[in-house]
């Protein structure tokens, strides 16, 4: 991976990163507020919308950091060994975390009339498509497996080699 690759990659991921905590630091009080102001309606979800949404932000936090650890593996390739898949394994759990905290938060504002349904459908959607990339993500797993192995038979048949010679 060249040099101005992960750079890019890293200002990405710190730009994200930031933005996650400015949404933590700012915005959810925000929002905590407005569901306050919302009315007697609001009461009952008001709670369980920002423990909802900060989990969210902190699963994405959690991806964020892991995703950090496995370019600073590839920078100095060591990705294709055994100690990635501890990363790789924490981003799978963390994606299937916002999936499952997308559906609570459409089960939380299904009932009543407060939340269109269209929007509850769009929640859900979304939640299937964040599953989605954790079924990825699991195949990419597969494929750094293969090739930790492959590069580990490499390695055996090297050392073979060099002993014959």
């Amino acid at each position: 991976m060249g040099k101005l690759t992960i750079l890019t990659l890293r200002l990405v991921l710190a730009a994200v990163l930031a933005g996650t905590l400015f949404v933590q630091a700012f915005m959810v009080p925000l929002l905590a507020i407005d569901l306050a102001e919302a009315g007697p309606g609001a009461d009952a979800v008001r709670i369980p919308v920002i423990v909802l949404v900060v989990l969210g932000i902190i699963a994405v936090q959690v991806v964020l950091v892991c995703v950090w650890r496995l370019l600073t593996m590839a920078r100095r390739g060591t990705v294709f060994s055994s100690a990635a898949f501890r990363y790789v394994d924490v981003v799978i759990g963390a994606v299937t975390a916002g999936a499952l905290l997308l559906f609570a938060l459409g089960i939380v504002l299904a009932p009543g009339e407060e939340v269109a349904p269209g929007i509850v459908l769009l929640i859900g959607g979304a939640g299937l498509a964040v599953a989605g990339v954790a079924l990825i993500v699991l195949v990419l797993r597969a494929l750094l497996a293969q090739a930790v192995a492959i590069n580990a038979e490499a390695t055996q048949l090297r050392t073979e080699l060099d002993e014959v010679i």
